[in-house]
């Protein structure tokens, strides 16, 4: 039996990483004697067996598929400031959160700050294209930027797929007819939906404001497709990309888009891709929040 509030150290699930998140699936999270535990039975990184959790120490708990909570869970969580966010197997879907962010608003304020003003918010963009490739452009003209990457994507794309052994013959999307692309260009439709969901954890977890993008713009997740931007090259295009030539190779008969998810499902958790997100989110919005390492 685990004694205590806290329960036994043996008993304590490790943090996935230094910022307290915390990977939860295919059990319950309940409160029992004051005490957050989790019952499972069992996943990739956790053996079958009823934990108790120091909650206390948890900045945010990813809760993946096959999992339930109690309201009682929820209350506690709620009280002391603990994000709860649920998302697909290995992070590729986000579909709810609670609370947003941390409790001070210091970062959320900065970000808009950032964003208001025309050359900070430049700034913010030149320094996002020298993430990516290593050097800092000297325009400072927005559309001459989103130019200067475009042509820089398109070269990585025919790179990387020469690469994994693939045909590649240029970036096609038609919203209306998603299936009618090609086989290369659908598994970058679907590991682009899992990489964004990653960033709206990340962004969730943070305080940032999705809504408000220093490259792009319209969308209500417009920062959500910055931040995913950083990682193309580095973690969305190789899965995508392996997981067609996965299909081919082996003539799978698993649909691409499962394929693809499971492909970025293990890059987000191999990579600690959530982590890195939010030191990027730090990086760019350096803003104190005043706690910790939300």
């Amino acid at each position: 039996m685990l004694k205590g509030r806290l329960g036994l150290e043996s008993a304590r699930i490790p943090h996935a990483d230094r910022h307290g998140l915390m990977w939860l699936g295919r059990g319950s999270l309940s409160v029992e004697d004051g005490t957050l535990r989790f019952a499972t039975a069992g996943s990739p990184d956790l053996p079958p067996g009823d934990y108790a959790i120091p909650f206390q120490a948890v900045s945010c708990f990813l809760l993946e598929p096959g999992t339930t909570v109690s309201h009682d869970a929820l209350r506690l969580l709620s009280r002391h400031g603990c994000c709860l966010v649920a998302v697909g197997e290995g992070g590729v879907r986000l579909y709810a959160s609670l609370p947003a962010g941390p409790s001070v608003s210091a970062r959320a304020r900065r970000h808009a700050e950032l964003w208001a003003d025309p050359s900070a918010r430049m700034q913010v963009a030149r320094r996002m294209y020298a993430m990516r490739f290593g050097e800092i452009p000297g325009t400072t003209n927005l559309d001459v930027l989103r130019g200067i990457e475009g042509a820089r994507v398109k070269e990585i794309y025919k790179q990387l797929a020469s690469r994994y052994g693939l045909t590649w013959y240029a970036r096609k999307y038609d919203r209306g007819q998603p299936d009618q692309a090609d086989l290369p260009n659908q598994a970058i439709n679907h590991a682009s939906s899992a990489l964004q969901a990653a960033a709206l954890t990340a962004i969730a977890i943070t305080g940032a404001l999705p809504q408000l993008g220093f490259i792009h713009e319209d969308p209500g997740h417009a920062f959500a497709l910055d931040l995913s931007d950083l990682f193309r090259e580095s973690v969305m295009l190789p899965a995508a990309f392996l997981a067609v030539r996965t299909k081919e190779v082996l003539k799978d008969e698993e649909k691409l888009e499962r394929l693809v998810r499971q492909k970025m499902g293990e890059a987000i958790r191999k990579d600690k891709v959530i982590p890195a997100m939010i030191d990027r989110i730090k990086e760019l919005i350096d803003a104190d929040d005043g706690g910790g390492d939300e």
